[in-house]
């Protein structure tokens, strides 16, 4: 069983490293570089971009460049600004981008051709990040909507269901596999503890996008933590990956848009007050200290943690990469929306969908966050682009810091990780 097991968690890890789109090495590099070190520019400003194209990290001479140059599109269009090639005389070549004279992102991407191959690369350059709005508004019941939700769950009872997954224990951790009764279904997760007697701090782990199976932080009840992680469809979180694969291309495919254009009624409706439920069940724990309680997350899961602190007071810090759904009316307004990036296209840009929207956008919850966080997220990412992430994130009035790893895309660098551990586990033991 435990070999089974171990066969199990590493399938899971390579899973993970194919959805997070961690960067693959290829035969030709195409490096794109503005002329700010820290790719950052004043609203009026011209950026400058340098293109090169290495192989064997000697610089390719003689051969020819194309580029183009657009607002930052995400992965949908944006119409380009300006497009054109140039010869890599010397291996290296650069192009002007014409004044950008709002606050949000501008994008040079490079391509070269080599023995038959395409390679490519790109680089988005903020213009005063800090100054970005959000194009989303707040619903005037947008409040009075989630007291309402919240206190609809209230009336569940939590009936936990807690069963020992002891192939997943060791000397030092138990590890449960968790039910519990939400607004409409259950909600699964995975439960480490520490097996030692005592009162600790506890960490939710929030999910990214997707549909999957889940393992649990062991390491961190071993640091000290009772950790928490759940799912968010209302099914058990340790099945056979199969099932995950069976749902995800059938019944949950393209489950961000079920119900849009219902705000009662909505996919994430359940989902969010799932999150306040998975907090009911941390507090209903014998071991929790009662007091330090962290939830935090990437992408969908960036979008949960800040939810979740906005929602229930009784979260006392966030940390968050790259949260989604923020800012999703961006594409109405000319520049990119946060992921699942909808009003793109006939079936989702309707007035009662865009209009859903607004209750269940990051921005609006930003609003009203209250506690520290941590955030972090690159300039590259094309999964929830960074002016989206920025409208949430200016619109925060509570103590927050944002750590930009500018190259980054839809992934972290350990470093990243290693940095949101340091900052989570020290602010939760004091």
């Amino acid at each position: 069983m435990k070999l089974k097991f171990k066969f199990s968690i590493l399938f899971a890890l390579l899973f993970y490293s194919y959805l997070s789109a961690q960067p693959r090495e290829e035969l030709v590099k195409v490096i794109v570089t503005p002329n700010h070190n820290d790719w950052t520019y004043e609203i009026g400003e011209q950026a400058e971009f340098s293109m090169t194209a290495l192989r064997n990290n000697i610089p390719i001479e003689g051969i020819e460049i194309k580029y183009t140059i657009q607002p930052d599109p995400g992965y949908r269009f944006i119409t380009i600004w300006d497009e054109g090639s140039l010869n890599l005389k010397k291996g290296s070549t650069k192009v002007k981008a014409k004044k950008f004279n709002e606050a949000g992102f501008l994008r040079c991407t490079a391509t070269v051709e080599v023995s038959g191959n395409e390679y490519s690369s790109y680089a988005t350059v903020g213009f005063s990040p800090d100054k970005i709005e959000p194009t989303t508004t707040l619903p005037k019941d947008f409040e009075e909507f989630w007291k309402k939700g919240k206190e609809d769950l209230g009336k569940v009872a939590i009936n936990p269901v807690l069963t020992l997954m002891p192939e997943r224990c060791t000397d030092k951790v138990d590890v449960y596999h968790v039910q519990l009764d939400n607004v409409q279904g259950k909600i699964y997760g995975v439960l480490c503890k520490p097996k030692k007697e005592g009162k600790y701090p506890a960490i939710l782990h929030v999910p990214g996008a997707g549909v999957r199976p889940y393992y649990g932080e062991v390491s961190e009840a071993e640091e000290g933590f009772i950790s928490f992680t759940i799912g968010i469809h209302g099914i058990p979180v340790n099945l056979d990956q199969t099932v995950y694969d069976n749902l995800r291309q059938g019944a949950l495919n393209q489950y961000f848009t079920t119900n849009l254009d219902d705000k009662d009624n909505a996919y994430y409706k359940r989902v969010y007050l799932g999150c306040v439920r998975a907090v009911d069940f941390i507090e209903s724990l014998e071991n929790f200290d009662g007091k330090n309680l962290g939830v935090t997350g990437g992408s969908q899961g960036g979008a949960l943690s800040i939810i979740t602190a906005s929602l229930d007071s009784r979260i006392s810090y966030l940390a968050a990469f790259y949260p989604a759904l923020s800012d999703m009316t961006g594409f109405l307004h000319g520049r990119a929306g946060g992921w699942p990036q909808l009003f793109t296209d006939e079936y989702t840009n309707k007035p009662e969908k865009i209009e859903t929207s607004k209750y269940y956008d990051v921005v609006n919850f930003a609003r009203f966050v209250k506690v520290p966080g941590w955030y972090s997220w690159g300039y590259n990412d094309n999964v929830c682009p960074p002016a989206s992430m920025y409208a949430a994130y200016n619109v925060i009035n509570a103590e927050k810091e944002l750590h930009v790893f500018q190259e980054t895309q839809h992934w972290t660098f350990p470093e990243q990780r290693e940095m949101k551990d340091s900052w989570l586990f020290e602010k939760l033991r004091k």
